[in-house]
């Protein structure tokens, strides 16, 4: 069992799971990023609890045209929150660097952050919240205006942003005005302890 049904709950839960296939040269998995090359994601990110998990379009179509398109190295869509979702997207010998002023926050997480200004910030809500079922992918570096071009075409109603890049050096990093900061934090944990 594998996904976001394996869970831990003392109630007991329904899941139900989709099986399809794919081309092998259109397949594209969770690893495969390489040293250098460009984070993307859709959409903006954080503020789920607004009603996003229960109300979201599946980016099928966009991660489709992605495989014909771009050689894309490695894709996810974020249902754990950006912070957990890109390490599947390092495994164990990458790392990244993210530009937190990149980051697409929503505006429910700006607003939940207002109202409660001493709760979670609106980018930490963007890292962590989960349920945005946005895409996050790498790709070469030197692909990234070309894909940025042809998206703006192609999707133009859809934000795609460059958050970062992939390092040599394992774990996660953001980059801001201030400097450069180790990203400790996590999304949601399937099996954590209630």
């Amino acid at each position: 069992i594998v996904g976001g049904e394996t869970t831990r709950s003392k109630q007991l839960w329904l899941s139900i799971s989709v099986i399809g296939k794919v081309d092998r040269e259109h397949c594209i998995t969770r690893t495969g990023s390489m040293t250098g090359d460009a984070i993307f994601v859709t959409g903006e990110l954080g503020g789920s609890l607004a009603g996003k998990h229960l109300d979201f379009e599946p980016r099928i179509p966009e991660a489709r045209w992605l495989a014909q398109e771009f050689h894309i190295h490695a894709m996810i869509d974020l249902s754990d929150g950006l912070a957990t979702d890109l390490g599947h997207l390092l495994g164990k010998k990458l790392g990244a660097e993210l530009l937190t002023t990149a980051i697409p926050v929503s505006h429910a997480a700006k607003l939940r952050a207002k109202e409660n200004p001493l709760g979670k910030t609106a980018l930490l809500a963007a890292l962590t919240d989960g349920e945005d079922y946005e895409l996050l992918f790498t790709l070469p570096a030197e692909n990234a205006v070309k894909l940025h071009d042809a998206w703006k075409k192609m999707f133009p109603d859809l934000p795609l942003k460059c958050i970062g890049k992939i390092t040599s050096e394992r774990g996660i990093i953001l980059r801001d005005e201030k400097g450069i900061h180790p990203l400790n934090i996590h999304g949601y944990d399937h099996l954590q302890k209630s």
